[in-house]
C-alpha cells in the first residue's frame, strides 16, 4: 500500500462493511484489503477472512474518531 495511506482497522467482514459505510456517510473513500479473497483468485488457499481498512493519511484524524465511536 503507498505511504500516502493507513491502516485504520482490521477485522471481520461484517464489522469491516459497517465502517466502510459509516465513513462514506462523512465524504471518507476507504480502501478495503481483503487477503482471503486476493488469495482465491490466485488459486492459494486462505485460513483467515480478516479484512483491513485503508484511508488517505490526510483523513486519518477523522477515521479514527468515527471508528472510536463503534466500539470495537
Amino acid at each position: 500500500m503507498p505511504q500516502d495511506f493507513i491502516q485504520i482497522f482490521k477485522g471481520s467482514p461484517i464489522e469491516v462493511m459497517s465502517l466502510l459505510h459509516a465513513l462514506e456517510k462523512i465524504n471518507i473513500v476507504p480502501i478495503v484489503k481483503n487477503p482471503s479473497e486476493s488469495a482465491r483468485l490466485a488459486g492459494f488457499g486462505s485460513l483467515t477472512t480478516d479484512q483491513t481498512l485503508w484511508v488517505h493519511i490526510d483523513e486519518k484524524d477523522r477515521s479514527l474518531e468515527l471508528l472510536q465511536s463503534f466500539n470495537l
